[in-house]
Formats: C-alpha cells, structure tokens, sequence
C-alpha cells in the first residue's frame, strides 16, 4: 500500500514538473535571445530618418541605417577609425596631395548584380553638388576642385564662368548671346577681358540675366571641369581644390557614397527629390546589407547581401532598426530584451543603470556638442546682448550635474576638446551680473520694460525637454524673460530649422570626421548647416584661410580665433559637450567605443557571454 502510495505521489510529481517545464518552454524567447541563435540584432535607433539617401540625408539616425546599406570608397577600423579600403582596393595621393587615384575592386557589385564602376562615383557626386537637388551636405563635397563653383549655381559656358551677386552687373557676355556667337565673335569677347585679372579671366564674368543662372544645366559638368572623373570602369581620379588632411576620414561620409545612376533614372530626374527609389523594392545599395522592410514609426529591417564583395566576414543575418523617440519607452525595451542596444539613456535612469547593470551600462567619449540655435533675424535675437546674456545665465555645472548626469562636459566654446588635436579651450564663462547689465542696456535703449516672450523649440525627447526645462526656468528666474516651450515630431522640426522658422532651437552636432573644420564651417555664411541668418566676413576669411593651411600650427591659430568670433557674436548658444550613453547587451560582440559613434556592422555580431 505505502509503495503504491508512493508511486502515485512519485507520478503526480512527474506530472507537476512536466507542467511546469510546459509552461516555461511555452514562454516565447525575447528579441535579445531569438536574436542570438539567428544572429538578428535589435537596434533602438532614436528618431525616424526623415531619407535614406544619402545625398539628402542629414540626421545621425540616417546614418544609422545607411551605413549598412552603402559603401564609399573608404571603410573605417571599428576600433581606431582609421581609414580602411572600402570600394577602393588602393589609391595612390601626388606629390603636391591634390590628386587622389583610386583602383576599385573587381568584385564589388551593387545590390542588383551590377558593378560598381568609378563613373558611379562621379554621377554621384555630380548630383550631390547640382544646386537643384538642394542637398544641405553639398558643401562637403566643395573640396572637389571647382566643387563649390558647381556647387554654388555659376554657369559655365565656352570655358566662361557666369555667376551673379547683388549690385549693378557687369555684363560681359549673355548666356544665349554666347551661345550664338561663332570662334571669331568668342574670342572678341575675351580680348576684351584683363588677362591679368583673375576674377574674371577663365573664371568669373558676370551675367545680366540673373533669373536663368539660378539653375546649372547637368551638362555644365565637363565645362567646369570639377575634379572628378573616371579614367575607365575601375580607376577614378578625384581632385582637389586645396590639400585636405583628413580627405581620406571624409570620404567616409555619406555625401561621398555612390548611388546606383540607373535606379536613380527609373524613379524621376537625378536631382528631383523624393521619388522614392530608397525605398523597399527599390532600393539598390553596396553595402553588406539590402534594404528588405521600413514601417514608419515601427521598424527598419536590413538583410545581408549576397553580392556584397566582403560578405564571407559579415556574420549578422538581419538588423532591425526600431525609431524610439521616446528614450524612456526605449530603455524599457531594453530592459524587457527587446532590444539589444539602446541608441541613449535616460538622464534620470543613468544612477540606477549604475547600482543595477553597471556592466551593461556605457558612457563614452562622443565628438559631439549640444548647442541652442538663435535666429539672428528675429528681435529681440537679431541684438548681440541679448544672445550673449541668454547664453551668459545659463548654470552649465548644474544642468550636467542634476539634469544629465551622465558625465558631460559644460560648453564654453563650440568645438569639443581635442578634436583631431585641437583644443579651443573657455572663449567665454558663465557671468550673470553681465548678463543682467546687458539685458538693461538693451531694454533701456530699446525703450521696453521687458524682453516680449521668445518660444524655444525642440524635438520629441524626454531629455530634450527637461533640458529646455531647465534653462526656461534659469532665463525666468535671473533675467525675467518669458520662455514658451514648444515641442515638434523630428521631421517637422527639421523643416522648421531648415527653413528657419523659429526663434530658438535646441540642436546637436556630430563631427562627421575627426577634425575642427567638421564643427567650425557649419557656420560660414550661407552655410548648409547655419540656419541662424548670422554671418560674418572675418569668420569666413578665417575658415578659408584653415582650409587651405598644411601648418598645423597655424590651422589651429585660425579656428582659435573663429571660435573667438562667435564666442563674442553667439549665433548659437554651446552649452555641454556629449557623452555617448547607452545600453547594450553583453551578446554583442565587435562594437567597440570611439568618438564618432560608429559601428561598422560588418564587424559586429552575436554570441552568448
């Protein structure tokens, strides 16, 4: 009886622990695990990229998703970030470091099959620099010789550069007049010209017929001789207008990758915007990864590509990019293992993740600076002291020790420290009682007896806001200023910015390349990235002057003194440099820290800890 007793309670057990293990293996695995056996990687990605092409793109997001996708000529050292060969085998540099000759590889194709040629690069270039695409990067791509000619709408007839500015014009020759003019007609008009005058021999003739040289005809290309071309299918010879040291890091950029010309054909004109050929279906990159799913405000999904030439050491399967706006939602993704890497932390979750997960928890160096944007063409903005006192009242310290709290560094100058070398240090300090005088002086000459509200704008973001919170309080409490916060979804808030339609905006500027210039030329006047109204001749003489400087020394003397200039003039307000804070799951392996922030995804992969 008691061994049948037993044996009854023996297989009621059994039933209870088989039950049990129903129910446990009957839990779905989480992205975070699944992931791991199919070597898919989860990725919060921040906001939703407003384009996936790359001569149209501007957001960190993007890049993001399109470094997968596309290849340029360089790749870069997941660890160091030192320029590796990408499409380009080999190159060789001149003697003088003004020509760059590329060999590409045999064996790297486009997503379709085709492959990818050195006249694919020169199209792209040609479309990234045609100021009827209107890319705001195009800049970038001045470095080509004649690339900012091109770039910056003058015609180019005969040989004869045509280009109109404001004033009585010169009137030289008439694009229509040239074209009927015969050899005889043509060369009367150049006798006519100072050969010793180099703004205008060759180079520069003013036109009166300033409506038809705003666009640039496509084929004005060859006339202008922009110093790109390929020598045949696999050489591409690119020239510069001055010698740039860190060439090599720039070609690294998006605004340097191909797109594939006949899939840009199919879907409209070269330089019409949005046709929608970066989409699902349509897209053709060369990059490790195909474009396979983009769900707005759900999700991207990337797919390793069986064409790429270096696909035998890409070890991921699938990326799956998820836009979080909301960086709390995003963090408690994380924590339920949906994702395997956050793209940020929450402020106010950083101390916890410290006592909690603090293996999981990162904080990294990041060649980065959070700034505010003034709209210099606005009262009471467009007055230099009522810039500088809102910039002069701000608490820094306090803002990265209680708001942030990740470890950033207070922002006395607009360039982070140590960029490529160059350290611009304090240009200006926190000064209240100057800060208040300057604000009396403006109402008292102004005749006010206070400044009218001023609306701060910023995109979706939890640590936006507190951020602007923040600040609204100090502008209130210490100069009596009314502040109306206001919040916008990311692609509204970068047309506003674009079209500059605001008074102040929060910004944040990555360095695209490990350089000063990549934080100080975003604010020449005209600049695609200025958006403040603000210019200023010294300013723009000085970042010419660095541009074309091989001393280093002297490099850093004129970025010196541009850092001074708008540390006095204040166009934009710095106020902390970043730390890279996310969240990532120990299975990911290959995803090293470095100052840019990039992952070469060609490297990373999955594997239990």
């Amino acid at each position: 009886m008691l061994a049948h007793l037993l044996q009854v309670k023996f297989l009621q057990n059994m039933v209870v622990a088989g039950a049990l293990l129903a129910v446990a293996c009957s839990r779905p695995a989480s992205n975070v695990e699944q992931g791991v056996k199919e070597q898919i990687l989860h990725l919060g990605n921040g906001a939703e990229p407003q384009s996936l092409d790359p001569h149209l793109a501007t957001s960190v997001s993007a890049h993001h998703i399109m470094s997968s996708l596309v290849e340029g000529l360089m790749t870069e050292d997941p660890k160091t970030l030192e320029p590796r060969p990408g499409v380009a085998k080999s190159w060789v540099i001149s003697e003088d470091r003004l020509t760059y000759t590329f060999t590409l590889r045999e064996d790297a194709k486009w997503s379709n099959g085709d492959p990818v040629k050195a006249s694919d690069f020169v199209y792209s270039y040609r479309r990234i620099l045609n100021q009827e695409l209107g890319a705001q990067y195009g800049y970038m791509v001045q470095a080509l010789k004649n690339g900012k000619l091109y770039n910056t709408g003058r015609k180019c007839l005969g040989g004869l550069w045509l280009f109109t500015k404001d004033g009585p014009p010169k009137v030289i020759a008439h694009p229509e007049e040239w074209a009927a003019l015969d050899d005889a007609g043509r060369k009367n008009v150049l006798a006519a010209l100072d050969p010793d005058d180099e703004e205008a021999t060759g180079k520069c003739i003013l036109c009166k017929n300033h409506a038809k040289l705003k666009t640039l005809d496509w084929d004005d290309w060859g006339r202008c001789k922009v110093g790109a071309r390929a020598i045949d299918d696999s050489t591409l010879e690119l020239t510069l207008e001055n010698p740039t040291p860190y060439f090599l890091e720039l070609l690294n950029h998006y605004t340097f990758w191909p797109v594939h010309p006949s899939t840009i054909e199919k879907f409209g004109a070269r330089t019409t915007r949005g046709t929608g050929w970066a989409l699902p279906g349509n897209h053709v990159g060369n990059g490790a990864f195909t474009l396979e799913e983009w769900r707005i405000n759900a999700r991207m999904v990337v797919k390793k590509s069986p064409t790429y030439w270096d696909r035998e050491k890409v070890r991921l399967s699938e990326i799956r990019f998820y836009p979080l706006e909301s960086v709390d939602t995003e963090e408690r993704a994380f924590r339920s293992k949906f994702l395997h890497h956050t793209n940020t932390v929450p402020p106010h979750r950083i101390d916890w993740h410290k006592q909690h997960n603090p293996e999981l928890l990162h904080l990294d160096t990041y060649l980065a600076v959070y700034f505010y944007r003034f709209n210099t063409d606005r009262k009471p903005l467009d007055d230099v002291r009522v810039r500088r006192a809102l910039a002069l009242s701000i608490d820094r310290e306090a803002l990265v020790e209680h708001v942030m709290r990740a470890g950033q560094q207070p922002a006395y100058n607009f360039t982070p420290p140590g960029t490529g070398g160059f350290t611009a240090g304090p240009q200006f300090q926190s000064n209240l009682p100057e800060a208040k005088r300057l604000i009396a002086e403006y109402l008292k000459e102004t005749g006010q007896s206070t400044l009218p509200k001023i609306e701060l704008r910023y995109n979706t973001s939890e640590s936006h806001k507190k951020v602007a919170e923040a600040i609204q309080a100090m502008w209130k409490q210490e100069l009596g200023i009314d502040v109306v916060l206001d919040n916008q979804e990311w692609k509204v808030f970068l047309k506003s910015v674009e079209k500059q339609d605001f008074d102040i905006t929060r910004a944040g500027w990555t360095g695209d390349y490990n350089d000063p210039n990549t934080f100080m030329d975003m604010w020449v006047t005209d600049g695609g990235h200025n958006n403040t109204g603000w210019s200023n001749a010294r300013y723009d003489e000085l970042i010419q002057m660095a541009a074309k400087e091989g001393d280093k020394k002297k490099r850093k003397e004129y970025f010196r003194e541009a850092e001074g200039i708008l540390a006095m003039e204040m166009p934009m307000l710095p106020i902390y440099f970043y730390v890279r804070a996310s969240l990532r799951d120990k299975s990911v392996k290959g995803w090293y820290p470095n100052v840019l922030d990039h992952h070469p995804y060609k490297y990373v992969y999955l594997e239990e800890d």
